[in-house]
């Protein structure tokens, strides 16, 4: 994918769309995200989820959300500190501990001949544009993405990433105006009507 066409489907300067071109296009080839609908689910989504690839680490305040973040078992935060420790991380924001964990594990267990970091151990790693498109990529195939992108169903794979209210309705994931926004450039850019 050239970056002019990455920076159209995610929302991106071109800039950032030059950053991150090839480690994206490599994960989505290797996460079979290879067809023009796959594409643009997937692109548009990670557009929101970073900000048009601007950030890679979520921004801290923290907001009362955040703060909630601290303590919570269910995210394996259990150390003082935790919370701010395992912000979300890469391009769909990887939160708490043990999904830190986790992803280290998923692409440990796809990718034994490199070295991939101990995002538990240093969460900052997975910032970095190659693991930040990696683990994005993994965490699409592990959710089974490509099924809703094949069914054409953008709102069951936006709430697969973030549904936010906890709701089933229509346009309930956080973030569904800016969603569908980015969805309907990814779509004219990648050719579909």
């Amino acid at each position: 994918m050239t970056p002019e066409v990455l920076a159209l489907c995610t929302g991106a300067t071109l800039a950032n769309a030059r950053r991150f071109a090839q480690p994206l296009s490599a994960a989505m080839a290797f996460y079979g995200i290879d067809t023009p609908i796959r594409q643009a689910m997937f692109l548009a989504n990670v557009g929101h989820e970073s900000g048009g690839l601007r950030y890679t680490t979520e921004l801290w305040d923290p907001t009362p959300a955040q703060a909630r973040y601290e303590g919570r078992a269910d995210l394996g935060n259990t150390q003082p500190g935790d919370g701010s420790k395992f912000r979300g991380h890469g391009l769909i924001q990887t939160t708490g501990r043990a999904n830190h964990a986790a992803a280290r594990d998923r692409l440990r267990a796809r990718f034994s001949k490199i070295d991939v970091p101990d995002f538990e151990a240093d969460p900052v790693r997975l910032a970095e544009p190659q693991w930040a498109c990696l683990s994005a990529a993994d965490y699409a195939d592990m959710r089974g993405l490509n099924g809703w992108a094949d069914k054409g169903d953008f709102d069951g794979y936006c709430d697969m990433i973030n549904r936010g209210r906890k709701t089933v309705a229509e346009g309930d994931s956080n973030g569904w105006v800016d969603r569908v926004r980015i969805y309907a450039a990814a779509r004219t850019a990648l050719g579909l009507s």
